[in-house]
């Protein structure tokens, strides 16, 4: 019999908990360590669209990158998320900022998707392991780069032109520009992340740094295929299943 205990021990094997930034809030969220699993649902973002989806696939637990519980809560009541799942009998499990760091965690899967060879972590103070990570590809421009990517990813890019060609490339999913400083002075003439702040982007144009903005649920949502793989391929007797979700982020005009 497969219990939450045994999905939080393989979670903390494949992604250790202990690696989440200090500000963060990873592990068993909602629920019960003792209570049997028989079909695990899996997605990006701890939403009224996930929860409803677990309900709808009589998901007995949830396994999220971004955490159920983030910030400090003074109620719980109903159409709170951690309400709604802990009322349908549904354990949550979040695995947020380690996962990002984790090797073959969210940032190798973008290297893998995006071509990156020959990567590496970069070093930051505020993280106990790298998280962002750099590498090489073959010689391009940051026009044609921005494509594949924007392809690769199913996306819309935007992007800074630094005056570069590009061919040493850091990338870091998510909100994750707090590395871009740290992978300038490896090389970086590019950085991929999910999404930046206006002032953020002017840095990399003074400073001569190609920047690919690609969404924070595109860069981050490939990871969730793999973490399905790994729980199904580890758990024979459970149903793994993906949530139904979609990118809050709609677009319009060009």
């Amino acid at each position: 019999m497969i219990k939450v205990k045994n999905i939080y021990d393989y979670i903390n094997e494949v992604s250790p908990y202990g690696l989440q930034c200090d500000w963060d809030n990873c592990g068993l969220l909602v629920g019960d360590m003792d209570k049997e699993v028989k079909k695990i649902g899996v997605c990006l973002d701890a939403s009224m669209m996930t929860v409803d989806s677990a309900k709808a696939h009589k998901a007995d637990m949830i396994v999220t990158h971004h955490p159920i519980i983030f910030s400090a809560q003074k109620s719980f009541t109903k159409g709170n998320l951690a309400f709604e799942a802990a009322s349908a009998g549904i354990s949550v499990i979040s695995a947020h900022t380690c996962l990002d760091c984790a090797e073959g965690g969210v940032n190798d899967v973008l290297c893998e998707i995006l071509g990156i060879e020959n990567a590496e972590g970069v070093p930051a103070e505020e993280c106990k392991v790298p998280m962002a990570r750099i590498g090489d590809v073959a010689e391009t421009s940051i026009e044609e780069f921005t494509n594949t990517v924007a392809e690769k990813l199913n996306t819309v890019c935007r992007f800074v032109k630094g005056g570069k060609k590009v061919k040493k490339v850091a990338v870091c999913g998510g909100s994750a520009f707090d590395f871009f400083f740290e992978a300038v002075n490896m090389g970086a003439d590019t950085y991929v992340t999910g999404e930046v702040k206006h002032h953020e982007l002017l840095i990399a144009r003074d400073m001569g740094i190609n920047l690919v903005v690609a969404g924070h649920y595109e860069t981050e949502k490939p990871v969730m295929n793999k973490l399905q793989q790994l729980l199904s391929d580890k758990f024979l007797e459970a149903d793994v299943i993906l949530l139904d979700e979609t990118n809050p982020v709609e677009f319009a005009g060009k």
